[in-house]
């Protein structure tokens, strides 16, 4: 199996948490994609009434076209579901995500979640947070730079994440930017979390702990199930 194989098989099982009249929240990225296709698929072939929470303008735009009905966060009283992928995950479930750039509404939805389901291949787990990838931080545009600075403090290298086919940095959803920081060391994630919140012009940050419910692992052999 190669990696999308992977990945769709890990889609595919994600659908068994999936029950009539529910809402679901929608996450960003390339696993998730695949989810919410065969979410569609199923939706249409059982007739199931499921609306998803989008947490991106890809994942609304990916669910409309599978005919899944979408809803905003004001318009329904509780969320069922939320199924997203993650960049790493702990041995305690926590997670850095966001390089899809779309953590604040993600973190949003998803902490609200009655089940959250995070779908990921095997090369996503590390022994701590940060082993491999920095941590994405939202920031107000006009505070990035003072940002960077403070992050500093934290024994923190952070660069400001530059678009790929535009010139200028990255912009997320919320019109605002982002910048990946690296830590030498995340010794107490749900701290970090809270402390990088704190800095005035930060938005949200890409450490996601204490939150996930379930994580799927794809691996060639088959999906392996995490629980809290």
């Amino acid at each position: 199996m190669d990696i999308e194989d992977v990945k769709k098989a890990v889609a595919r099982e994600a659908l068994s948490f999936v029950e009539d009249d529910m809402i679901v929240g929608l996450g960003t990225g390339s696993t998730t994609a695949h989810f919410i296709r065969l979410l569609g698929k199923k939706v249409m072939e059982e007739e199931l009434e499921i609306y998803g929470i989008p947490t991106s303008h890809q994942s609304r735009l990916l669910a409309i076209e599978s005919g899944i009905p979408t809803v905003s966060m004001d318009e329904v009283d509780a969320i069922d579901l939320a199924v997203d992928g993650a960049d790493e995950v702990d041995p305690e479930l926590n997670l850095i995500k966001g390089r899809g750039a779309a953590l604040t509404m993600e973190k949003i939805i998803e902490y609200r979640a009655g089940t959250f389901l995070v779908l990921v291949d095997e090369s996503k787990l590390v022994e701590r947070l940060g082993q491999k990838m920095p941590v994405p931080i939202e920031v107000i545009p006009a505070a990035w730079r003072a940002i960077a600075e403070e992050l500093e403090v934290f024994n923190a290298e952070a660069e400001l994440r530059m678009a790929v086919k535009k010139d200028g940095p990255v912009i997320t959803d919320n019109g605002n930017f982002i910048l990946d920081a690296r830590f030498a060391l995340i010794e107490d994630p749900l701290d970090m979390e809270m402390e990088l919140n704190s800095i005035p012009g930060v938005v949200e940050n890409g450490i996601f702990a204490d939150i996930a419910d379930v994580v799927l692992v794809g691996t060639p052999e088959g999906v392996r199930r995490l629980e809290r």
